[in-house]
C-alpha cells in the first residue's frame, strides 16, 4: 500500500486562490467602490439571513386548498440532512415571513424571535440550520461582508502600542462615515441602485473605534481622508467556534451568572497599560451580542435566563443596541433568536413584571409533527441500511412507531364517529366518507393544543436504538421489538406525568398494534392475490354496477351481450367485505358516484387507491376468490407437504420482492398471520 505524500495532496486538494479571496483585504476606497458595484454587502444581519435561506430555492404544494412554501433551506442540504426539518412547513413559512418582514424594515426587526414548542420539537435543529448556514453563507460571494482594522506604520499609543486594533465587534466599514455627510451621501450611494435593498448606515462604531477614530482626527486636524489611511477594510468570515458573528448563550447557575457575559467586561490587565478603567480600549467587546454582531446570537431555553439578563433583551431587541459596562449605549446589528418550552413560557406568560419582554417577543410554535409520513421520515434519516448495514428493518416497523407517535400527540375528535386513527389518516392524505379538505381542516382548526403534547421524537429513536442493541443477532429488527421497547420504556419515561398519561399512551399502543395487525394482514393478502389488473379490473365492474344501480338503469352483460339489472349480489360480495350494513348500501354507493362526479368536475380520473375502503374491499374479494390455492393455517403445522412448500416459497419472495421483506421477517409475518388464522380470524379491516 502506498503512502500519502502530503504535499502533493495539500497541493491537489487546497487552493491558495480560495484562501485568499476569501482573506480579501483593501482600502476604505476599494470598499466603497466594491458596496458600488454590489450594495448586498452592506446588508444588515436580518437581510443576510433572509437572502441566505431564500438562496436554497422554495417549492409549492397545496394542502385544504391553500398554498404551501417549502423552504429547501430546511432540509438542511449543507450536510445532506443531518439537520432537516419536516412536516412543519406552515411553521416555518412564519419563521421565514419574520425574517422577510424584517429585511424589508416593517418592525419585526426589533423583535426577539421566540421559537416555542415541547421538548424534541426540532426548536435546537432550526437554530443550529440558520447558525450553520450563516456561517457557510459567508463563505460565498453571494453572501459576503466586509469589516475593518486600525493600522499604523509604527507602534503607536493610539494603538495601545500596537500596529493593528481589530475592530472588536467586526462592524460594518461604511459607519467610519461622519454622520453630517451620512445623508448625502447614501444619496449619491443609491443613485443607480436597483437592487432590493437601499444601502443604510445605522448607528455608530464601538466605543473603542470611536476613542481611536477621535485621536487621529485630532492628530490629523479633522482630515478625515488622513484618518482613513489607518483603516484596513477585510473580509469577514462568521463562525461560531471562533465566536464571529455567531453568538449562543445558555444558562447556568444563578450564582454564577453575570450580565457581562453578554455585553463584556473590563480587561483589569490593560487598565495599566491605557491608564484607566474608563478607556474604552482596556474593554473587551467579548460578550455574546458583541461577538455576534452582524449575524446572530442563539439563547438556549432563554426564559431560564436570570431577570436581569432579560433587561438586557429589551434595549438589544427595540433600540438595537447594548449597555457595555461604564460606557454609552453601543449599537448592534444582529438576530436575536431565542428558544423555550412551554411551562417557562406560562411563566412567561403570567409574570406582569415581565410584559415589556412579551411586547418584544414573536413567538413562533414549533410543535412536534401530527402527519405520519412526515415523521416516518425523522426515523428514516437515522435508520436505514447506510447507517445500518448490519440489521435488516422490516417493513411498517418505523411506520408504527410513528404512528404512536402522532397518535399520542392527537386530541380526542369531537365528532362521535370518528377515532384518533381515523383522524391520523385523514391528516396524512386519506380519504373517509362524509369527510373532505375543509371537514379536515376544520378537525385541525378546533384542536388547539394538537402537536404541544405526546411523545417526542427522542424517545422513539431511544427506544428504536435499544431494541436494535437487544435484537442485534436476529438479523432484523420487526416492529414487535419495537413496539415491546416503546411499551417497557414508559414506566421510566421521565415525562411522563400521571397514571392517566401513561394509561392512554399503552391504549394508542394496542391501536398501533391492531393497525400493524391488519396492515400485516393486508401484505400477506396482497402477496397471495398480486395481480393489479385483477382489482382494476374487478373496481371497474364494481362502478359500472354501483352507476346502474344509483341511477335506475340496467347494464350490458359482458358475456351474454344482454341488457340486465345491476348484479346486487355481486355488490354486496364486495361491500360486506368491508362490513357496510344492507341498510347503508344506498348510502355507501351514493358517496362513491358523488366522489366521481366531484372528480370528474375537477378534471380527475377516479382510482380505487383513492378510496381506502374500496380499495380494501376489493382485495378481500379477490383474495377470497384465491385464497383457496393455500390454506394459510398449514403454514404452523408441524408436516407441510411439499407443493404446499412452494406455495410458501412463492408467497414468501413476493413478499421480499413487492414489499421490502428480507427471508427472516417475511417468515415471521407469514407465522403471525397463520396463527390469527388458526385461531378462526379472517382478514377483515
Amino acid at each position: 500500500m502506498s503512502g500519502i505524500d502530503i504535499k502533493d495532496f495539500i497541493e491537489e486538494n487546497y487552493s491558495k486562490e480560495d484562501f485568499s479571496h476569501l482573506h480579501w483585504s483593501g482600502t476604505f476606497q476599494e470598499y466603497v467602490d466594491l458596496v458600488q458595484k454590489n450594495p448586498h454587502i452592506s446588508r444588515n444581519a436580518f437581510q443576510r439571513v433572509h437572502d441566505m435561506i431564500m438562496s436554497y430555492g422554495t417549492s409549492t404544494y397545496t394542502e385544504y386548498k391553500k398554498e404551501i412554501t417549502r423552504y429547501h433551506f430546511f432540509d438542511d442540504p449543507m450536510e445532506n440532512g443531518k439537520d432537516a426539518i419536516f412536516g412543519i412547513d406552515v411553521h416555518l413559512m412564519k419563521l421565514v415571513n419574520f425574517f422577510k418582514s424584517a429585511a424589508q424594515g416593517y418592525g419585526t426587526e426589533k423583535r426577539v424571535l421566540l421559537l416555542h414548542g415541547p421538548v424534541g420539537s426540532a426548536k435546537s435543529s432550526i437554530s443550529r440550520l440558520l447558525k450553520k448556514g450563516l456561517e457557510l453563507y459567508s463563505k460565498t460571494d453571494e453572501g459576503a461582508l466586509y469589516t475593518y482594522e486600525w493600522v499604523d506604520d509604527v507602534e503607536s499609543d493610539i494603538l495601545g502600542g500596537s500596529k493593528k486594533f481589530p475592530s472588536p465587534m467586526h462592524e460594518e466599514p461604511l459607519k467610519l462615515i461622519p454622520t453630517e455627510v451620512r445623508e448625502k451621501f447614501l444619496e449619491e450611494l443609491n443613485k443607480n441602485s436597483d437592487g432590493k435593498y437601499k444601502i443604510k448606515i445605522k448607528g455608530n462604531v464601538n466605543p473603542a473605534c470611536r476613542f481611536i477614530l477621535s485621536e487621529y482626527m485630532l492628530k490629523y486636524d479633522g482630515d478625515w481622508n488622513e484618518v482613513m489611511k489607518h483603516i484596513r477594510v477585510h473580509r469577514l468570515i462568521l463562525s461560531e467556534k471562533d465566536r464571529v458573528g455567531i453568538g449562543t448563550f445558555q444558562p447556568k447557575d444563578e450564582k454564577n451568572q453575570d450580565s457581562t457575559e453578554l455585553t463584556g467586561d473590563i480587561n483589569y490587565r490593560k487598565i495599566a497599560l491605557y491608564g484607566s478603567d474608563s478607556d474604552p480600549r482596556a474593554f473587551n467587546f467579548d460578550g455574546e451580542f458583541n461577538i455576534a454582531n452582524r449575524g446572530i446570537v442563539e439563547f438556549i431555553e432563554m426564559l431560564k435566563l436570570d431577570v436581569a439578563f432579560l433587561y438586557d433583551l429589551l434595549g438589544a431587541s427595540q433600540e438595537q443596541s447594548i449597555k457595555p459596562k461604564k460606557f454609552s449605549q453601543t449599537d448592534i446589528d444582529e438576530v436575536i433568536l431565542g428558544h423555550t418550552n412551554e411551562p417557562e413560557f406560562r411563566k412567561l406568560q403570567s409574570n406582569e413584571f415581565m410584559e415589556a419582554l412579551r411586547d418584544r417577543t414573536v413567538k413562533i410554535d414549533v410543535p412536534y409533527i401530527t402527519r405520519l409520513d412526515q415523521e416516518i421520515k425523522i426515523y428514516e434519516k437515522d435508520f436505514n441500511s447506510e447507517r445500518i448495514p448490519h440489521m435488516h428493518i422490516a417493513p411498517h416497523a418505523l411506520d408504527m412507531a410513528s404512528m404512536w407517535a402522532i397518535l399520542t400527540r392527537l386530541e380526542e375528535p369531537k365528532k362521535a364517529d370518528l377515532t384518533k386513527l381515523q383522524k391520523l389518516k385523514l391528516y396524512n392524505g386519506k380519504t373517509l366518507p362524509g369527510y373532505n379538505e375543509d371537514n379536515v381542516k376544520e378537525l385541525r382548526k378546533e384542536a388547539n393544543r394538537e402537536g404541544l403534547d405526546g411523545i417526542s421524537p427522542r424517545y422513539i429513536q431511544d427506544k428504536i436504538s435499544n431494541a436494535l442493541v437487544k435484537n442485534a443477532n436476529s438479523g432484523c429488527l420487526n416492529p414487535f421489538m419495537i413496539f415491546n421497547e416503546l411499551e417497557s420504556g414508559l414506566k421510566h419515561h421521565t415525562l411522563v406525568s400521571s397514571p392517566d398519561q401513561l394509561e392512554h399512551f399503552r391504549e394508542m399502543l394496542a391501536v398501533a398494534r391492531q393497525e400493524y395487525e391488519d396492515i400485516v394482514k393486508n401484505d400477506v393478502q396482497k402477496a397471495i392475490s398480486v395481480d393489479e389488473t385483477a382489482i382494476q379490473t374487478l373496481c371497474a365492474n364494481y362502478i359500472d354496477n354501483v352507476k346502474a344501480y344509483t341511477q335506475k338503469e340496467k347494464i350490458r352483460n359482458k358475456y351474454s351481450g344482454k341488457m340486465e339489472e345491476a348484479d346486487e349480489r355481486f355488490l354486496r360480495s364486495i361491500e360486506e367485505k368491508i362490513d357496510i350494513p344492507e341498510s347503508r348500501k344506498d348510502d355507501f354507493r351514493r358517496e362513491i358516484m358523488n366522489y366521481i362526479g366531484a372528480l370528474a368536475i375537477e378534471g380527475k380520473q377516479f382510482d380505487y387507491k383513492m378510496n381506502e375502503r374500496l380499495h380494501r374491499a376489493l382485495e378481500l374479494k379477490l383474495f377470497e376468490d384465491q385464497k383457496d390455492s393455500i390454506k394459510l393455517t398449514t403454514i404452523i403445522s408441524n408436516v407441510v407437504d411439499k407443493a404446499t412448500q412452494e406455495k410458501i416459497d412463492v408467497i414468501k419472495s413476493r413478499m421480499m420482492k413487492n414489499f421490502g421483506y428480507c427471508d427472516i421477517c417475511a417468515t415471521d409475518a407469514l407465522n403471525f398471520v397463520a396463527s390469527i388464522f388458526a385461531k378462526g380470524d379472517s382478514i377483515k379491516s
